[in-house]
Order: structure tokens, then C-alpha cells, then sequence
């Protein structure tokens, strides 16, 4: 049996996992915690994920979890993700991350601290995407330099960061597929005369309103035709499932740093 703890159990994914995890087979919810100055530290987790009382306290930081736990699932941001995994790493402690908005410097230091424990790092957890970036790859390959690629992604107004870290993923796949560099080629707006658009962008675009869960499209747009590639979310539990899946594949891995791909075996 596996025993996940989860990070930011009070928050709307953090809870999600949790519940979820009352609901799988062969892994078991091991202990949440919250930042130290959470107001409801050391109350039991029901409070904020539902249920009986369970005697299972809201802990204050990874440390109150480290010792019971097999793999920490952490939804968090990238700033706590990255110290939550220098404390797992240094406790031998597996971790599945969906947090987003990680630089490359965080991104870079993320794989220097999985080289001591294996960790499966994915800007989205859902199946349903994992497939849409290898069809994407597959299409930008297939297509070249023929078509124009524009990628839109819609998020509710509560997301805090812009554009969404599956977007940039979407972004990477295609440049890398096209061999380009997207810190020269990516256009994240436009405004204005700025002229005609350039042979090489891969522009990505940003929606916020609403509550909309997540939406991504990918545009291949030639001259006389074009291909939409559309993968529309429609509840959280995608991302908390998918998650969950990782959790249990993850413990069985040698270190090092993984994402859904190779937890689903398409790379």
C-alpha cells in the first residue's frame, strides 16, 4: 500500500487529492499539511476535506509528514514545490508535482535534487493532455515550417499565473519539434501596428474569466486550411486522478526526474 501526504490539503486541488485518494485502491492518504501559519494547523483533516473525524491532524510544513509518507503529491507553487522537494530528497521521499510557473533556473535545480529521489515534475496531470502534447509533437513534425502555430489557453480568473505552464509546455513541444528556440521565437501578445507576423512565432495567448476549469488549443494554420487540436477540461478531478496515478507509479522508479509521459508510457 502506498501512503501519499499531500501539500496545501486546505486548497481546491490539495483537498480534491485527498478525497480522491479515500476513493483508490492500493494507496492510502498518509497525512496533509499546510504553510505553518495556516489557521487551522492542528486540527483534524476533515475539516477541509469532508468526512468523519479521523484523528489525522492538518501538519504545519512537509516535516510533519516526512516520516509517514511513501511519496508527497504537492499542487502548491513552484517556490514551495522546489523547498518541499529539497526536504524530501534529503528524507528519501518520492514526489508527484503539479505545480506551475517554474523557471528555468527552478526547473534546472528540480532535476540537480531528483538525481537523489525520483520525482515526476508535469505543469498538467490529466491523461487527456499528456495525449494532446504527444499529438501535438507528432503534428508539428509531420507539418515543418508550413503551417503558422498559435496556442490559446483559457483558465478561471482566480489563476494567479500567466500563460498557463501546459501552454508554455505546448509552446516547448513545438519548438523543439520545429528545432527553434522559443525564447526568440515565443510572442505571449500582441498590440498595436506591430506589422506582419513573423514565419518562425509560436504565439501563445492568454484567456482568464469565469470559472472555467482549462481549455487549450493548438492552431496549425496554413494557407486555404488548418488544424485545431482542443483539449477542454471540465472538472479538477482530471488533474487529481491523474496525479494519484503518478503517486503510485513513482515509488517503484529509480531517482531521477519524470513526467506523465513516462507515467503513461507514450514519451
Amino acid at each position: 500500500m502506498v501512503r501519499a501526504a499531500v501539500a496545501g490539503i486546505a486548497g481546491r486541488m490539495g483537498s480534491r487529492i485527498a478525497q480522491l485518494i479515500g476513493e483508490t485502491d492500493n494507496i492510502e492518504l498518509a497525512g496533509g499539511f499546510e504553510y505553518p501559519q495556516f489557521p487551522k494547523i492542528g486540527r483534524d483533516i476533515t475539516e477541509v476535506i469532508g468526512g468523519s473525524p479521523s484523528g489525522m491532524l492538518i501538519g504545519a510544513g512537509i516535516d510533519s509528514v516526512l516520516e509517514s509518507a511513501d511519496v508527497i503529491i504537492d499542487f502548491t507553487t513552484a517556490s514551495a514545490a522546489l523547498e518541499h522537494l529539497k526536504k524530501a530528497a534529503a528524507h528519501g521521499k518520492a514526489m508527484v508535482i503539479g505545480a506551475t510557473g517554474f523557471t528555468r533556473d527552478q526547473l534546472a535545480e528540480a532535476a540537480k535534487l531528483a538525481l537523489g529521489v525520483p520525482c515526476v515534475l508535469s505543469p498538467n496531470m490529466s491523461i487527456g493532455v499528456n495525449i494532446l502534447f504527444k499529438m501535438v509533437a507528432d503534428a508539428a513534425r509531420l507539418l515543418g515550417n508550413t503551417c503558422d502555430i498559435e496556442i490559446i489557453e483559457a483558465h478561471h480568473r482566480l489563476k494567479k499565473d500567466a500563460p498557463s505552464g501546459t501552454a508554455v509546455k505546448l509552446a516547448q513541444i513545438v519548438a523543439q519539434s520545429l528545432d527553434r528556440d522559443l525564447g526568440e521565437v515565443g510572442v505571449y501578445s500582441r498590440h498595436g501596428m506591430i506589422g506582419e507576423r513573423g514565419k518562425t512565432e509560436i504565439g501563445i495567448q492568454t484567456i482568464r474569466g469565469g470559472d472555467i476549469v482549462g481549455e487549450h488549443t493548438v492552431i496549425f494554420a496554413a494557407l486555404g486550411e488548418r488544424i485545431e487540436l482542443i483539449h477542454r477540461a471540465q472538472s479538477r478531478d482530471n488533474f487529481a486522478r491523474g496525479a494519484i496515478h503518478a503517486a503510485g507509479w513513482v515509488v517503484r522508479q529509480p531517482n531521477g526526474l519524470y513526467d506523465m509521459s513516462d507515467v503513461l508510457g507514450i514519451k
